[in-house]
């Protein structure tokens, strides 16, 4: 590092390094008794932790503010008290410092959901371990760019953990993705949401690691390979709570979205995919997950989710997750060994990957209008939160506030210059500030090429946002008795259309706000278009599916 930056960086973040030059003196021993950082002190109690059940603990959360010194000698002031723990992850559990989930519990041993370090108040949070990241910071990066576009995404904070008395380095805390009205906040379901709207949402499913007891195989295989099994796993509900019937709603749902998507008329915007999809998140997913050429966006850690049709009722792309390894070149193929910041993340399945990766995103760039709202977003957004001083600036913020805790880190585990985990290309950096300065250059490196390479047009619209409108919605969809249509301004004509463009017999009656009601038990199952002629003479289509 040059010292023209070192002193860059020291300024961004003087008031941080004057207290952390008071804690220096301990730096750099086995223990932390002290630190900038929030301290987690963990007691198990004797009791050992296992991956399940969640084991019995008590917890010190101890921070008196940014600037300020913590020690683990301290009450905990932001949290004291009972918690159950067990190891998360897969891959990460072999790593010697462990990936933890805990749930915040009253003496009871019930789960208490309170605030935890400004977080909204919830029970079950998680501590990332930074073995397999030295710069502290992919996860952290990825999931405040994607809050910054709108979305949510876990709320992270860098904080230092010590368990039974042994200092076991920084992590990043975290929420859980989970269904909550601070978190995705769709509805819940309950056992017995097995009928008419309660039965559309809401859902949040992914691409993982998977088995038969926890999963269902696309009838699509990947586009890029033929005759390949796509699967996806149920997230919420849980395998333990989801009933037939939600199963069974979900997977067809998302094998009507996936035959409007790979079907002819996929570029249509009522007959294609846009009425199932909320495009503005798929957008911003692909934006994330190809900034940081994250190797697991496609195939691991793929989280969807969809609302109740009276809500919402459409796919969203998203919560993004798991970014250890991504924004770096790793020894997997070719994509991701690149050191000149090239290659798209979403061509992973040319490495031969397990899991077969689902190629949405391949598909909709396929798509001109799709792909120019890539690219007017992606332009707009590297004016903002993308653009390189607002990055790097962030980086160099927290690389500076974390200075001395990572000297802490290091003294516990002492792979400064060694490559382990996932297995990188570039030369390991033999002190932090070198993996920061390998850090700052990638991120340089892959703006540029993404400034050249992102599809599409730029469509001059004011502002950041696009133009993607949505006047119509239906529910239930699919409907089996009463069609319910919300439309954004009064109607003066409505009719429904078989897929192939017969007139059917329906009457619609007025309910709400700009709502109308219609009953279509007597329809035959199969596609219907209905047809919609507003007060200001704009026609609309929305598309259903009966039962």
């Amino acid at each position: 590092m040059t010292s023209k930056n070192k002193t860059k960086r020291i300024f961004l973040a003087a008031g941080v390094v004057v207290v952390n030059i008071l804690i220096s003196a301990t730096a750099t021993g086995s223990v932390a008794d002290t630190s900038s950082l929030p301290l987690f002190v963990i007691d198990t109690r004797g009791n050992i932790i296992l991956d399940e059940p969640k084991t019995d603990a008590f917890l010190k959360i101890i921070f008196h503010g940014l600037g300020k010194i913590n020690s683990s000698d301290d009450p905990g002031n932001v949290y004291e008290g009972n918690i159950g723990i067990e190891y998360r992850g897969r891959y990460s559990q072999t790593f010697p410092q462990k990936p933890y989930l805990f749930e915040t519990r009253n003496a009871a041993g019930e789960k208490l959901n309170i605030p935890l370090l400004g977080f909204p108040p919830e029970n079950e949070w998680i501590l990332i371990p930074s073995y397999n990241d030295k710069t502290f910071l992919r996860n952290d990066l990825a999931f405040r760019i994607f809050r910054q576009m709108g979305h949510y995404a876990p709320r992270s904070t860098l904080c230092e953990v010590i368990l039974n008395g042994d200092y076991q380095g920084i992590y990043l805390f975290c929420e859980k993705i989970k269904v909550d009205r601070n978190r995705v906040s769709i509805a819940k379901l309950d056992t017995d949401d097995n009928t008419g709207d309660s039965l559309t949402g809401g859902y949040i499913f992914k691409q993982d690691y998977y088995d038969e007891s926890n999963s269902w195989m696309s009838l699509y295989p990947a586009l890029d390979r033929p005759g390949s099994s796509v699967y996806f796993v149920y997230e919420y509900p849980g395998q333990e709570k989801i009933t037939w019937q939600q199963k069974q709603y979900l997977r067809s749902f998302v094998f009507t979205f996936e035959k409007a998507l790979y079907g002819d008329a996929f570029t249509d915007p009522f007959m294609g995919y846009r009425p199932y999809t909320d495009v503005g998140s798929f957008i911003d997913y692909f934006i994330v997950g190809e900034l940081s050429r994250n190797i697991d966006a496609y195939k691991k850690s793929c989280y969807y989710y969809k609302d109740r049709d009276s809500r919402d009722g459409r796919l969203h792309a998203g919560p993004v997750w798991d970014f250890d390894w991504a924004w770096k070149n790793i020894d997997e193929c070719d994509i991701f060994r690149a050191t000149d910041g090239s290659g798209w993340a979403w061509q992973v399945n040319s490495c031969g990957n397990w899991p077969v990766a689902v190629t949405w995103m391949e598909r909709l760039l396929q798509d001109k209008h799709f792909a120019d709202e890539l690219q007017t977003r992606y332009r707009n957004l590297r004016k903002t939160v993308l653009s390189e001083k607002a990055l790097l600036g962030y980086i160099d913020s927290v690389s500076v506030r974390i200075d001395y805790a990572q000297n802490r880190h290091y003294a516990r585990w002492p792979i400064l210059g060694i490559n382990v985990g996932t297995p990188e290309v570039d030369p390991q950096p033999d002190s932090y500030e070198g993996v920061i300065d390998q850090f700052r250059n990638w991120i340089s490196k892959r703006l540029a090429w993404l400034d050249q390479n992102m599809p599409g047009a730029y469509l001059e619209y004011p502002g950041d946002s696009l133009p993607i409108d949505r006047p119509v919605r239906l529910y239930p969809n699919p409907a089996s008795d009463r069609l319910f249509v919300i439309v954004s301004r009064p109607a003066i004509s409505m009719r429904i259309f078989s897929i192939t463009g017969t007139l059917c017999t329906a009457i619609f009656e007025p309910f709400g706000e700009n709502g109308y009601q219609a009953t279509v038990s007597h329809l035959p199952p199969g596609l219907y278009v209905v047809r919609i002629v507003t007060n200001n003479g704009a026609i609309v289509t929305g598309k259903f599916a009966k039962e």
